[in-house]
């Protein structure tokens, strides 16, 4: 099975949960660094549990069988990021999903978060926020 063939089974799981990050928590360019290294050296594929690309950084249970092939390997959760957001060197982190196997084992949205946001010494509780501004005035004519 594809690796988003998974992904979609998960989502549509009982026991997913998914919070919407409000604020969306912004990363700064010296954490988002040592973050990206983190998940680069811990590849799921090469013997890792995390597997990140632009939109998205996913922890899995077990390292996948090989390059491409997840074998046994079940997906714990997914944080969705925004790259290059506010500023082009922080990160956004804007949604997190926890599968039904994370919360089997006992992961929450704000540990799975922790999780990652350790590699750059944040968590999400003293990770910095964007700030909300007022939505525009409505348009008239």
């Amino acid at each position: 099975m594809a690796e988003s063939e998974i992904f979609m089974t998960e989502m549509y799981d009982e026991g997913v949960v998914t919070e919407v990050i409000r604020p969306a928590a912004i990363v700064p360019e010296e954490s988002a660094r040592a973050i990206l290294v983190e998940l680069a050296l811990q590849d799921v594929q090469y013997g890792g549990l995390w597997m990140s690309d632009p939109s998205r950084w996913a922890l899995y249970d077990l390292p996948w069988a090989a390059a491409g092939q997840p074998g046994n390997s079940q997906l714990i959760g997914t944080i969705q990021v925004a790259y290059g957001t506010p500023t082009r060197y922080e990160i956004t982190i804007y949604r997190a999903t926890v599968t039904r196997r994370g919360t089997e084992l006992g992961w929450t949205v704000t540990s799975l978060c922790d999780k990652a946001l350790g590699y750059g010494h944040l968590d999400l509780a003293t990770c910095p926020r964007a700030s909300l501004t007022a939505p525009p005035k409505p348009f008239h004519f």
